[in-house]
């Protein structure tokens, strides 16, 4: 999740200024308990970035938080561990829409690729 609290508060859909923090969480909680359609899903921790390795047990510790209130996750990459996301969300009943990073490095787009 992002640190940067403005962008956390913004996916709550009411104006955070006019509600306290207790309601924001209730709010959230709520809606996660009613479900959502899918979410942008990222297995990493806190103190981790993109490039670090993912394992298949924190792919499915990380999926299994979201498990009961979601339908589909998106992911961002196809290396690292992130190529785990689409096995673990189909054991799970969860389906996906794989991403890939493209940048200007030809050879590491080729990686990517053919994964």
């Amino acid at each position: 999740m992002s640190k940067r609290e403005d962008k956390v508060l913004s996916l709550s859909g009411i104006d955070p200024s006019a509600v306290s923090k207790q309601q924001l969480k209730d709010h959230f909680h709520s809606y996660l308990d009613s479900g959502m359609h899918g979410i942008g899903f990222s297995a990493y921790e806190e103190g981790q970035e993109p490039g670090d390795e993912l394992s298949l047990e924190q792919v499915q510790r990380r999926m299994a938080i979201l498990k009961a209130s979601i339908k589909w996750v998106r992911s961002f990459s196809c290396l690292q561990g992130n190529e785990l996301i689409p096995m673990v969300a189909r054991e799970m009943g969860i389906k996906t829409l794989v991403g890939a990073w493209l940048g200007e490095d030809l050879e590491k787009n080729e990686e990517e690729s053919i994964m």
